[in-house]
């Protein structure tokens, strides 16, 4: 598990939870991150079972202080240990995560992985870019889309309509 802070000490900023077991695409997903400026903490789990740990708060995970739960999970399909799409069965099975935005960044354009991803409550399916320079646009989008646009409810007022 890695982490990386843009910002001071990362307090206050939204927390992304990446889900991705190739380390060339972690460093990319780090250097794009600089490049867009975006003012987020990534937090990095290399595989499924780490990453149901990780959102469970469970094992290494437990000091929440270090291991915020995560604004916004960037989910790898092909994953050791646990598949992507068993990890989004998992969260969308929690209360308190089930409606925690999970975006599908994967290499797969395959039809089958699309349906089942939307079927088991993905908010986003988006194929991985080939060039640097379209990773850099596009999580700068995710930022303003999921961070400056999109309207939540706080987690405690969700929790309480339950």
């Amino acid at each position: 598990m890695e982490s990386m802070i843009h910002g001071d000490d990362g307090a206050g900023l939204p927390v992304i939870l990446l889900v991705e077991d190739n380390p060339d695409d972690v460093l990319l997903a780090r250097r794009a991150i600089k490049k867009a400026a975006l003012a987020v903490a990534l937090q990095v789990v290399e595989d499924g079972d780490e990453a149901v740990a990780y959102l469970d708060g469970s094992g290494p995970f437990g000091d929440r202080a270090r291991h915020p739960l995560p604004e916004l999970v960037l989910l790898d399909l092909k994953l050791p240990k646990r598949s992507g799409l068993e990890v989004l069965r998992w969260i969308r099975s929690q209360p308190g995560l089930d409606t925690t935005p999970v975006v599908v960044l994967t290499s797969s354009s395959e039809d089958e992985d699309i349906q089942k991803a939307y079927a088991l409550g993905a908010n986003s399916y988006l194929q991985k870019p080939v060039a640097f320079n379209g990773l850099v646009q596009l999580l700068g989008i995710l930022e303003l889309y999921w961070f400056k646009n999109n309207l939540t409810v706080p987690p405690a007022e969700a929790g309480a309509r339950q």
